[in-house]
């Protein structure tokens, strides 16, 4: 299977008739470096006990309600659209496990808001009219009005932030582009971002959430450049006297992972690498042999719920994706961190959730900053 990136590629003729059918509105969204967020809130509010001291946080990247069906940007899949009838019987799982899980601040990645894909569901206030979380805010990772190729259509993929209480203060920052690929396809291709926000508990000052969705397939160093945005960003809100709980889907495997190398474990049918002739040599997003030091800041610098020690124990323990359907998590691209405490031993893979994504939600407990 080729790479969505590759996919993405528009003969010239079908791209000119697009923009000239498209001529009053551009077919993608460009962002500022740094823009407010989009605000939401649940239909109906629900009460809040108030008598927190610790909560809990997780991180989820939830493959736009499209569980594990095959689809053809990743897994060798070959579906491009799916019915609204399969979006909707993933979203209730997902609707599910959160209800089960309870976190109080949630952390999502891949949430469509108006695509084709997914059958133009909100799925973000679907979520908050299904579970008991009360506000939300949410930046586009992929604003994309009609993309013509496989008859993808219309994304609109954002990063979001769910909380109990209410949320202020909220910013998008884009990431950066990818640096490997033409002007054509980075034209249509998602935007990475970051989305920031204030968490209003009571009596609890400066709380803020931090949610990221780094590049999955770069080949080159923009996931580099990326963590260097974000490591800027925690820089500041610890430099201001805030606390921060970051988190999200970062695409990069832990300092200190026996394996590195994923590209034969990707193979697709009728793909080779690592042979005499391949080009390229390694499949778009499974060789992270040259990130393996790309977080030895963040890790220094603030709290992994898991820490290095931990993960290289039990590294299984702490896998979050896969990129097979069928096939239990093989490493872990998933994080939480903290400029303040996590209760010890209380971060979770939860990694019986294996059929509402490709990626294992993860949570901790936080204690509340007094």
């Amino acid at each position: 299977m080729k790479t969505l990136a590759n996919r993405l590629i528009l003969p010239v003729s079908l791209f000119l008739l697009s923009l000239f059918a498209l001529s009053c509105e551009p077919l993608a969204t460009g962002f500022d470096e740094s823009e407010g967020a989009q605000y939401h809130s649940a239909s109906s509010i629900t009460a809040i006990p108030d008598t927190f001291t610790r909560i809990r946080v997780m991180t989820w990247n939830i493959r736009f309600g499209a569980g594990r069906l095959p689809w053809f940007g990743d897994a060798c899949g070959d579906r491009v659209i799916f019915t609204d009838e399969e979006i909707l019987g993933c979203m209730q799982t997902i609707a599910d496990r959160i209800n089960l899980l309870k976190p109080d601040v949630l952390l999502l990645q891949e949430v469509d808001l108006n695509s084709k894909r997914s059958g133009y569901m909100n799925q973000l206030q679907w979520i908050l009219d299904h579970t008991y979380f009360n506000y939300a805010v949410s930046g586009y990772q992929w604003k994309t009005q009609f993309i013509p190729s496989d008859g993808l259509g219309r994304i609109h993929e954002t990063n979001a932030i769910l909380s109990r209480w209410k949320i202020s203060d909220a910013h998008r920052i884009e990431l950066g582009l990818r640096g490997d690929q033409d002007a054509l396809t980075r034209y249509f291709y998602e935007r990475c971002c970051m989305v920031t926000a204030r968490i209003d508990i009571p009596r609890v000052n400066n709380l803020y959430a931090v949610n990221l969705h780094a590049s999955a397939f770069a080949t080159d160093d923009t996931r580099l450049k990326q963590f260097i945005i974000i490591q800027k960003e925690l820089k500041q809100i610890n430099s201001d006297g805030g606390w921060f709980v970051a988190g999200g889907d970062f695409n990069t495997l832990p300092p200190g992972s026996d394996t590195t190398d994923y590209c034969l474990v990707d193979q697709c049918p009728g793909e080779s690498f690592h042979q005499p002739g391949d080009v390229p040599m390694h499949k778009e997003g499974s060789d992270y042999s040259p990130a393996t030091h790309w977080l030895d800041t963040l890790y220094t610098n603030y709290r992994c719920a898991v820490p290095t020690e931990e993960y290289r124990k039990n590294q299984y323990k702490y896998f979050t994706h896969t990129t097979r359907g069928t096939h239990f998590w093989d490493r872990t691209l998933d994080y939480l961190f903290t400029n303040y405490q996590w209760v010890d031993q209380s971060v979770v893979t939860h990694q019986d959730a294996t059929k509402e994504s490709d990626h294992a939600p993860v949570s901790a407990l936080f204690i509340l900053p007094k």
